[in-house]
């Protein structure tokens, strides 16, 4: 099965990531099967020009239809080295973002 592509906004080497690092709900982490959420071009454009919160659920919205909008008012970027391996982390629905590097992964 061919993957889809995934745009994302790429500035000097480094990848914009979306994350909601509230607790009580997970932006990306309650929709696991809709990776463009953590990438999303116009959904960073709306951070960084710091859209209301409005603006941003109506987008969402109408970007991803059924999908769980949880932590939209908390939404972050952070901006991670293209090419480096991450994972989002939640715990009670804070988000959190590990640099495979920065853990000490083992490999068998």
């Amino acid at each position: 099965m061919k993957k889809k592509k995934i745009n994302k906004v790429i500035r000097n080497g480094l990848v914009a990531v979306i994350f909601s690092p509230k607790f009580g709900a997970g932006w990306w982490t309650w929709n696991r099967d809709r990776i463009d959420m953590i990438f999303d071009p116009g959904l960073v454009d709306l951070l960084e020009r710091r859209q209301s919160e409005d603006k941003i659920l109506a987008y969402a919205t109408l970007k991803w239809p059924g999908a769980y909008l949880g932590g939209i008012d908390d939404l972050t970027l952070e901006w991670v080295l293209e090419g480096t391996e991450f994972k989002i982390n939640e715990y009670d629905g804070s988000e959190s973002i590990e640099l495979k590097e920065s853990d000490n992964w083992i490999k068998a």
